[in-house]
């Protein structure tokens, strides 16, 4: 669930703006999930540009102030999450966390990296949720340590079913900057897609494992 529709609005231009967000209908990105898209949003970009950086930062601390404010601690999910998290973490000066997309295979072997306790209300910061998984296995590592996850915050999320599904059956509390909708209509108003880019957009958000398996 989209925080509110005018920053979703904003954090859409911003990424567009930069061209964060790429497009290749003909020759599909294929996501760590297998899932095929037409599109990929890639927010760490927005790292390199300080006074989006910063927007983004306000935007979390809103979301926190205003949703989760009980968190104890910020975790960031490696690697998009990792700046971001580490960013508001210092607003509220509260500790920081991040979580490994897989356990290391030497020294300590750690899938959290920091120190939590048992008992600690922890909110997730992440950059981009696609279908959820990633996403929601950083806060099953918060949760296998004793935590309480509060709920995750992210830049973007594309909105998918199966993302939506994956969080209500995890019972995480999601709230994005923006999302496929708010990003879809920005690329219409400053004709950052052309007409057939559009048609491909619109085919693929009703049914992506039917618009992708045309390419297998």
């Amino acid at each position: 669930m989209k925080f509110n529709a005018q920053i979703a609005r904003q954090v859409s231009d911003y990424l567009l703006q930069i061209e964060a967000v790429k497009l290749n209908p003909e020759n599909p990105f294929t996501w760590a999930s297998g899932l095929r898209s037409p599109i990929y949003c890639d927010n760490r970009v927005t790292l390199s540009y300080p006074e989006i950086r910063t927007y983004i930062k306000e935007q979390f601390c809103a979301i926190l102030e205003k949703v989760f404010n009980e968190a104890e601690v910020v975790a960031g999910v490696a690697t998009g999450g990792i700046a971001q998290g580490a960013l508001v973490a210092q607003e509220f000066n509260l500790p920081f966390v991040y979580i490994r997309s897989s356990e290391k295979s030497h020294g300590l072997e750690n899938k959290i990296e920091g120190h939590v306790n048992k008992g600690q209300k922890v909110v997730v910061i992440e950059d981009l949720v696609s279908t959820g998984g990633s996403s929601l296995r950083a806060a099953t590592a918060l949760r296998d340590a004793g935590c309480e996850v509060v709920g995750m915050a992210a830049i973007f999320s594309y909105n998918l079913d199966v993302a939506l599904k994956n969080f209500d059956e995890a019972k995480v509390q999601l709230r994005t900057l923006a999302d496929y909708e708010s990003l879809i209509h920005q690329a219409i108003e400053t004709e950052y897609v052309t007409k057939n880019q559009m048609e491909s957009l619109l085919e693929w958000r009703k049914d992506p494992k039917a618009w992708g398996a045309k390419f297998e």
